[in-house]
């Protein structure tokens, strides 16, 4: 039986798109909401925009920019993407989960919907600490108190790999589409993407991956 209603945290990528197919199987009502926090490329907000218009799913956008003023990277910066050892990759946005999922739970509260999906995962997320499993049920303890609500923050691709992540969207008949319509290019390319960047290559190598287990497994 599906569950009420759902708000998906929605960048227009592979994870977040993923994510909505999983929503849209799972829960009687979905909507979904993208964040504008001045992102290099416009092109994923159009691309959000295009994705939940052919889905059907209402979809809000919020002005984020102050983060881009409070938290300068590379994902929202004509900058070189540079990881030094030990450190953080210069795309990491320091509170850009904790806002995002924050203002998504004061948004599931004037929309009606007790449940809230994000794509985050700690098996291909770099190391960032706001894609920490305990991070997110921390934070699900503070949003419920904060607003004397029950809200469920579900990730749904928290221990899976891109692979497993590929499997998913091919399980809910949603791979081509996945992967002909979706950004998760750095340099704002769409579909399979720059194929340079390090969000290409991790994107193609567990696309690769899974095509041969499949292949694999049908023999």
């Amino acid at each position: 039986m599906k569950k009420d209603k759902a708000l998906v945290v929605f960048s227009g990528g592979q994870d977040s798109t993923t994510c909505l197919f999983w929503a849209k199987k799972e829960f009687k009502e979905v909507e979904a909401v993208t964040f504008n926090y001045g992102q290099r490329h416009v092109a994923e907000l159009d691309c959000a925009k295009e994705i939940t218009e052919d889905l059907q799913v209402p979809h809000h956008i919020l002005d984020m920019s102050l983060l881009n003023q409070l938290a300068p990277s590379a994902l929202t910066r004509d900058e070189a993407i540079t990881q030094e050892e030990g450190q953080l990759p210069s795309t990491f946005v320091p509170g850009r989960n904790l806002l995002f999922l924050s203002f998504a739970g004061v948004l599931a509260k004037q929309i009606g919907a007790k449940h809230i999906i994000t794509g985050v995962c700690e098996t291909d997320f770099s190391g960032y600490p706001d894609c920490r499993d305990i991070f997110v049920k921390s934070l699900n303890v503070s949003l419920n108190l904060s607003m004397d609500e029950q809200f469920v923050i579900h990730t749904p691709l928290m221990w899976i790999d891109k692979a497993q992540t590929w499997e998913m969207a091919d399980e809910l008949n949603a791979l081509e589409y996945i992967r002909e319509r979706t950004l998760t290019c750095y340099n704002g390319v769409k579909g399979n993407g720059c194929g340079e960047c390090p969000a290409c290559e991790l994107r193609q190598k567990g696309l690769n991956e899974y095509m041969k287990s499949k292949k694999g497994g049908g023999e």
